[in-house]
């Protein structure tokens, strides 16, 4: 079951629930019982075998517009 985090506007608090994606836009009350939450946007990290992490190629160029295209 996915976990998602939440802050309360009310006491500042970050916290995490577990519930199902279908649910994942209800409402959620902190731990100190305010209802006034916020759901934060997480990222996952994912890695291949043996935990190593791929580089992009050190090569300019390319498409997009970090890809030297706008002057970012």
């Amino acid at each position: 079951m996915p976990r998602y985090d939440y802050r309360c506007r009310a006491c500042g608090d970050t916290f995490e629930m577990n519930r199902p994606m279908a649910e994942s836009g209800a409402p959620a009350t902190c731990p100190q019982g305010h209802a006034e939450t916020v759901k934060l946007l997480t990222t996952v990290a994912v890695t291949g075998r043996g935990g190593a992490v791929p580089s992009a190629p050190a090569t300019g160029g390319g498409g997009g517009c970090c890809g030297g295209g706008c002057g970012c």
